[in-house]
């Protein structure tokens, strides 16, 4: 489907000279004094939708990338974070611990409104959270958030008090907009909460609340939002929003150059240089806020240990693994695969969040090496048949191996070419599987595969990217529950993610930090690729203000995310006028009864018109 400029256009009557000048310059004088005041224009950003798609409207149950933007934009959380990645006002006006670290108790703003007018109170968000913590469905998406909560309790409407297990040092992470837990209205999910797998959330409007309201949603077509004009952080620039879904980025590219989008958040590297030509095309590189990698089924089982899923058994051997990282040349994927824009992969927090960030010690790196791979599998007694693949000599296996990749992306494509050779080199034949995002997933609990192409972005708290990799997130025995990628469960990186939510000094943490990642990476079961550079690009002449923060030495932007980026967001022509009016004389420009205010938000310079739609990460 394709969705066209939905901007209003004004109409501009024309004066017919049929009769005397006289009976025309009467006709024009008689006129109303409004009609000099056009009525305002209503806007439209158009944007792609995140490559990764909405998997599902219900947020205790999604993990997919266009989901979780998503609920960013249409409920709210206790915190925001600025474009820094510190904590913020948004629900909670404050925030203070006690001394003990043991109890955390929230300021609520008083008189915000669901967008059905019912009244968001503190009990709204101590409802959101008592569930995620007491029912395993509700817990899939954001249950290792809340794991050491021992209550979340609401004494009045405007006071939420969260009690810990333990100190806990990210509680103000905990709930902020995309990679933290949205805050449901609990009039409208209380009824459902008992078949809570089943909810659909698509009766729209949605009922919530942020800077937007989505009011349809077409599953791979298109989301449309309308702006919430009494958004507390000031309303979005624009009126209303259309996330457009493609079925490659080719696609969306051609769609930006005619003009049919506004924006796209992630183009490839060729796409990207070519982009760069063309004068009425904003492009910015956005420093990595995730990795690209493969993922290992060695050991797929559910919380009580039960085996599930059709994986190769040798992929269970560490030597096995081992020697698929030392056949991988990362420095050639990041050359080739990313022509240079992106950074060889190792830890498990992207550079983006350069507090996190890990790299193995001196000489501890895992080289590419093909050689070394054949010696270790050799000498594990990995032999090789007449075709050239190696057997698994405890089960007799030949080491034919699935690798699922993405369907429509361009970076798993090339990545697969480049493995299939290496891996044939050292006795393993790669079959590779090319899948929807969609059926890439729906499975992936179940353990049905052998290795996979996956991707994950994080917030400045490495929290729920970590506890991705913990055992809690295992899947139940009836396959409710899991939110695993990989199967990794390992009692002392357990026990480190426990000690990191407890460890309030920020270098203190980040040393525990690194020994997570240190166990991650040895145990090649996550393998870190590269982390590629968004590449971002935007029509000058339809949208100002997408782009947040400011450039580096290098001209790498901070990673930008949809709440702040599609809020300050703004239609170039309000840009223009705004730094018309600045040249003019000074003050405000008046327009009849209508008044053009200038307004700087976060750095961008946006203009305010306050008889038309609302202001307003």
């Amino acid at each position: 489907m394709r969705t066209g400029n939905s901007r209003r256009r004004l109409a501009l009557a024309a004066c017919a000279l049929s009769g005397t000048l006289l009976a025309g310059a009467t006709a024009f004088a008689a006129a109303p004094a409004a009609s000099a005041t056009p009525a305002p224009q209503e806007s439209t950003l158009r944007v792609k939708m995140s490559g990764a798609g909405i998997d599902t409207l219900n947020p205790f149950l999604a993990f997919f990338n266009g989901a979780l933007d998503t609920f960013g934009l249409i409920y709210p959380t206790l915190n925001s974070l600025d474009e820094n990645g510190k904590p913020g006002p948004y629900l909670a006006e404050s925030w203070t611990p006690s001394e003990d670290k043991l109890t955390w108790t929230f300021k609520l703003r008083d008189g915000l409104k669901w967008s059905d007018g019912k009244p968001i109170t503190a009990e709204d968000a101590a409802w959101t959270f008592n569930l995620i913590m007491t029912d395993a469905v509700a817990g899939t998406a954001n249950g290792s958030l809340v794991s050491n909560f021992e209550s979340v309790t609401a004494p009045d409407p405007t006071t939420l008090v969260i009690k810990t297990k333990a100190p806990q040092a990210n509680v103000i992470y905990v709930s902020i907009p995309i990679s933290g837990i949205p805050i449901v209205p609990k009039h409208i999910w209380e009824p459902q909460a008992k078949n809570l797998k089943d909810v659909k959330n698509d009766t729209y409007p949605i009922v919530g609340y942020g800077p937007w309201t989505l009011t349809e949603y077409k599953a791979e077509q298109y989301a449309k939002f309308d702006a919430n004009k009494d958004f507390v952080l000031g309303k979005p620039g624009f009126d209303h929003m259309v996330q457009q879904s493609f079925k490659s980025t080719d696609a969306a590219v051609a769609a930006l150059r005619s003009g049919q989008i506004d924006y796209i958040n992630g183009v490839n590297p060729t796409q990207f240089k070519a982009l760069q030509a063309d004068k009425s095309l904003l492009t910015a590189q956005e420093v990595g806020n995730g990795w690209t990698g493969i993922e290992v089924n060695y050991n797929a089982r559910t919380r009580t240990g039960k085996k599930i899923g059709t994986a190769h058994p040798a992929l269970g051997d560490p030597v096995l693994r081992r020697a698929i990282h030392l056949a991988t040349d990362k420095k050639t994927l990041v050359a080739k695969v990313l022509d240079g824009m992106g950074v060889v992969g190792a830890g498990y927090l992207p550079p983006a969040w350069p507090q996190w960030t890990w790299a193995p010690a001196a000489g501890q790196e895992t080289p590419f090496d093909l050689a070394q791979a054949n010696k270790i599998l050799d000498e594990a007694g990995y032999t090789k048949g007449a075709d050239g693949v190696r057997v698994d000599p405890k089960s007799g296996k030949p080491l034919n191996l699935r690798l699922g990749i993405h369907a429509d992306d361009t970076a798993d494509a090339g990545i697969s070419t480049y493995l299939k050779g290496w891996l044939e080199t050292i006795g393993i034949k790669l079959k590779i599987q090319t899948l929807s995002m969609s059926a890439l997933n729906s499975d992936l609990a179940k353990g049905d595969w052998d290795i996979l192409m996956d991707g994950w972005t994080t917030g400045p708290d490495p929290t729920y990217l970590l506890g991705l990799q913990t055992c809690a997130v295992l899947p139940k025995d009836d396959g409710t529950g899991g939110n695993t990628d990989s199967f990794f469960c390992d009692k002392a990186y357990d026990e480190l993610f426990k000690k990191q939510l407890t460890t309030f000094d920020q270098d203190e943490r980040a040393k525990v930090v690194a020994d997570m990642q240190d166990i991650l990476y040895k145990a090649d079961v996550n393998q870190m690729h590269f982390y590629a550079n968004t590449l971002d690009v935007a029509r000058t002449d339809t949208v100002s203000g997408l782009i947040t923060g400011k450039p580096d030495a290098q001209g790498m932007y901070p990673a930008q995310t949809a709440f702040w980026s599609y809020l300050k967001a703004a239609p170039a022509a309000a840009k223009q006028a705004a730094a018309g009016s600045e040249q003019g004389g000074g003050g405000l420009l008046w327009a009849g009864a209508g008044v053009l205010a200038v307004a700087v938000i976060g750095g961008v310079l946006v203009m305010r018109r306050r008889s038309s739609a609302g202001d307003r990460e």
